[in-house]
């Protein structure tokens, strides 16, 4: 690490470090605008509720009632809709997901569409949540801010993705994590060892298991990402010789969907709150959902690991199709050991792509549940910033985990084609 570190600080790798300038840049300018209030608003909000989770994400834009307060969330959205869509829904879409890159890059761009239109939707079920008394074009006007604002923000992620370092919406989502994490271990403090009911020696105790608690799940999270099932493969076409007596083989991740499922099932559980708070907090639904629905309810956490579970393989086989890479296997005349090529080589692939996305989204789902099991069931009265700060963290280290990955990869690109 530290000599890939040496070698982006090279001469030779000036574009790289001007690709990784350019992302930090547009991270600033996020962040810059999750302080820009939206125009008419007078306050922030002091008491968000059902919307913690969205406030988290979005690096406390939602707090600030910013004119990113959506954030890139619609988008997600509007990915998790076109994804249940190809899964043999609607023929158009199960045809663009069959269309290879011409078909990803269509569909890319409905979810942009969708996004800026559920980007709507929400603005202004937001804006008639929590701006009161305000007046029906006041809601159209702070909804397409908006919906400018998020619009912008995957504008952003596209030109990080193209002129920065990639994963450009992903690095969206963990800067607003980032930027909201010093609060947590804060709040956390003061909850523990300046405001907490137990002497000072029991709160500073009970601080430092909480900083060992979460360093153990930045532990868990690499260990999930970097761990891998290895299938060997061969081909007939050439000997063992010509390669050196080296094995091939198709690497499969533990958790080949990497954050996805938690960052769906997050915003999944958004939608009732959206619901709710247009109802308003007396109405029998609002009520059902805070009791029900909140994940930091017995019934509402069972849910949420539900939901990590079905979206953890719902991702996994949207990003790895066993039936095309068994296809793929065939025209380059290679095959699996012991394994007949076509529909048994398939049949392989996902009874092993199920026994690993199984045992990566358990553990997913641990590392997500345990510091809200911790803060709501365990220590109690601690801030909501505790419960969703392991969802955060989660978040966090995959995507950082990724994009260093592709920096190393770039490296190693280039340091090939200088070889040449």
């Amino acid at each position: 690490m530290f000599k890939n570190l040496k070698n982006i600080f090279s001469p030779k790798n000036k574009d790289l470090r001007k690709r990784i300038g350019f992302s930090l840049f547009g991270l600033l300018i996020f962040i810059i605008g999750t302080t820009i209030p939206v125009p008419g608003t007078k306050e922030a909000i002091s008491n968000l509720g059902l919307f913690e989770m969205l406030n988290a994400i979005g690096g406390g834009a939602l707090e600030r009632f910013s004119i990113f307060a959506l954030g890139v969330m619609p988008y997600i959205s509007a990915s998790i809709i076109t994804g249940i869509l190809q899964m043999d829904i609607i023929p158009y879409f199960t045809e663009l997901k069959e269309s290879g890159a011409q078909g990803r890059q269509k569909i890319n761009q409905i979810n942009r569409y969708l996004g800026i239109v559920i980007a709507f939707i929400q603005g202004f079920a937001l804006s008639f949540a929590l701006v009161k008394n305000g007046q029906t074009i006041d809601y159209v006007k702070i909804s397409v801010i908006l919906t400018a604002g998020t619009a912008f923000l995957l504008w952003l992620g596209d030109q990080m993705t193209a002129k920065g370092i990639g994963n450009g919406i992903s690095l969206i989502i963990m800067a607003g994590i980032i930027a909201n994490i010093p609060h947590m271990f804060i709040d956390t403090f003061n909850a523990l060892i300046l405001e907490g009911s137990s002497s000072l020696f029991i709160g500073i105790i009970s601080f430092i298991l909480f900083v060992v608690f979460y360093i153990l799940i930045v532990v868990g999270v690499i260990y999930i990402e970097c761990s891998e099932r290895r299938i060997p493969i061969q081909y007939s076409n050439q000997t063992s010789s010509a390669y050196g007596k080296k094995q091939n083989y198709i690497p499969f991740k533990l958790n080949s969907a990497g954050v996805m499922p938690v960052i769906f099932a997050s915003v999944i559980f958004t939608i009732p709150s959206f619901i709710a708070s247009l109802l308003g907090s007396e109405s029998n639904f609002s009520v059902f959902v805070a009791k029900y629905i909140n994940y930091t309810t017995p019934t509402g956490f069972i849910l949420y690991i539900i939901f990590i579970f079905l979206f953890g393989f719902f991702y996994t086989f949207l990003q790895v199709n066993p039936e095309e890479l068994s296809k793929n296997l065939s025209r380059s005349s290679g095959y699996i050991p012991g394994i007949r090529p076509g529909k048994e080589t398939s049949n392989y692939i996902k009874k092993i792509l199920g026994r690993i996305t199984l045992l990566g989204t358990t553990f997913l789902s641990i590392i997500a549940g345990l510091p809200i099991i911790f803060s709501s069931f365990i220590a109690t009265g601690l801030p909501a910033s505790v419960r969703i700060g392991g969802t955060g963290i989660l978040i966090v280290v995959g995507v950082a985990l990724d994009t260093y990955k592709q920096i190393e990869s770039s490296l190693i690109n280039r340091s090939y084609k200088g070889g040449k």
